[in-house]
């Protein structure tokens, strides 16, 4: 159980989010935006406001990103959006796969693109969405994942970019979030 919190404003919702140790050294705020309807149907309004107008499809990838990327697309309008998925599933008949290496995962992850969503990124300007942007390996996994489909990728977008993505200008975010130091 946590016994630190860092207390988050964004959207016009706050939330205390618990302190954890990802490591001897770092500690990360959790934000976990799955079940949270209100914090994820006030972000997505905000953050539809700045998707670049010439999007043609949204991709998120598994798992956290989905019900930001859902209630974006459905607030736009949008019939559909991709997932990039973190297993082979067995009705997958020609995936592409790339690996992916994020902070809060322990050892390699993939992330893979069905057939079906391969053919909805193919030849489209693409927008990733994900809930945070920390070190950025999850999206540049999703970035070579939307190329080898022959998508482009027009924009990186999420609720909060935490530390070193808070100083990145490619990415369109709502609020920081500050990475600390761990406690025994």
């Amino acid at each position: 159980m946590a016994d630190r919190f860092y207390e988050l404003h964004v959207a016009g919702v706050t939330r205390k989010l618990p302190i954890l140790n990802v490591n001897d050294k770092l500690a990360i705020a959790g934000f976990v935006i799955l079940g949270d309807v209100e914090l994820v149907g006030k972000a997505a309004a905000a953050l539809v406001k700045r998707v670049p107008p010439e999007t043609e499809i949204m991709v998120t990838a598994e798992t956290k990103g989905i019900p930001l990327v859902h209630e974006m697309a459905r607030l736009m309008g949008m019939p559909r959006y991709a997932i990039a998925r973190k297993s082979i599933k067995a009705y997958m008949e020609n995936p592409i796969i790339v690996e992916d290496h994020s902070i809060t995962t322990k050892g390699k992850q993939i992330l893979v693109l069905q057939d079906e969503d391969i053919a909805l990124v193919r030849g489209k300007k693409v927008l990733l969405v994900d809930d945070v942007i920390s070190t950025g390996g999850s999206i540049k996994a999703l970035e070579e994942l939307i190329e080898k489909a022959g998508g482009t990728v027009i924009g990186r977008m999420a609720i909060l970019a935490e530390g070193d993505a808070m100083n990145r200008k490619d990415i369109v975010t709502l609020e920081n979030l500050p990475l600390f130091d761990a406690q025994a």
